[in-house]
Parts: C-alpha cells; structure tokens; sequence
C-alpha cells in the first residue's frame, strides 16, 4: 500500500504516548496501535481530525504517500 502512517514519528516528536493520546482522542489504546502499524483499511475524518488537534499538526504530518513500482505501472523486470 502506497500510504504511510507516520504517527510513531510525530509522537516522539511531540514527546507524547499513545496510551495519552489515545485517552485524549477517545479510541483505544489497541486501535492507535492498529493505526500507527498501517494495518487499517481506513480512519475516520474525524479521527484524524481529533490526533491533529491534540499533536497540533497536519494530516500531511501523519500521512505519506510512497508510491511502488507496481502503483507507478512500471516494471522492475523489465
């Protein structure tokens, strides 16, 4: 997937826990950490929203896009 989650990234730089994030935010600790792992299919507008407020950041801050060779339509092998 050519999305990439970068909030370990903006935690640390923060100098916040997920577990005070997540109380913060209203979510699980367990889902943050679903989250922060890219093993989500989706978040909410919402929810981001509610992480950029608390981190004081942008969407862009948290979110990547790392494009493959297979999602430019370019072969490696060839």
């Amino acid at each position: 997937m050519p999305i990439v989650v970068n909030l370990d990234v903006v935690l640390a730089r923060r100098k916040v826990r997920s577990k005070q994030l997540a109380e913060a935010i209203g979510i699980t600790e367990s889902n943050l950490s679903l989250l922060k792992s890219s093993k989500v299919k989706g978040v909410r507008f919402s929810t981001l929203a509610a992480i950029c407020r608390y981190l004081d950041c942008e969407p862009g801050d948290i979110l990547g896009y790392e494009p493959s060779d297979e999602d430019l339509g370019t072969d490696p092998g060839a």
